[in-house]
């Protein structure tokens, strides 16, 4: 049996489906949502910030590597946190990590309500089926 022959034969789930859609519209046209795309756009085409993740990313990786075969020192835990510290520095990734914070909570307050009305965990449920 398929979805589309579910959704037919349910018309109450096509109404569902269209207020998933509204719901996801009305999210992107929040502030707080339009902000974080601008500000996801300045990271995207900053120089400095993009080489700065990229070496955040390698010096992440290695870390993790070193951890996972039981050589990761201080040092390069220090080394990590160092790169962490100087990418979120860079003003324009200062401004994403604020601003996607702030969705974040937004999308957790929105997640609260409708999670208050099925008994349980919307977001979470919908997230996936494993946490870290």
């Amino acid at each position: 049996m398929s979805i589309d022959s579910d959704t037919a034969a349910d018309p109450t789930g096509d109404r569902v489906d269209e207020l998933a859609t509204a719901f996801g519209e009305a999210i992107a046209e929040l502030p707080v949502y339009k902000r974080f795309v601008e500000a996801k756009e300045a990271v995207e085409n900053d120089d400095e910030a993009q080489e700065a993740i990229q070496e955040f990313e390698q010096i992440r990786e290695e870390f993790q590597l070193a951890r996972q075969t039981g050589r990761a020192s201080q040092e390069d835990l220090r080394q990590l946190q160092n790169a962490q510290e100087e990418l979120h520095e860079i003003p324009v990734m200062s401004d994403y990590l604020a601003v996607q914070n702030e969705l974040e909570l937004r999308l957790q307050e929105l997640n609260e309500i409708v999670s208050e009305e099925l008994a349980v965990d919307f977001g979470q449920k919908a997230g996936g089926c494993c946490e870290d």
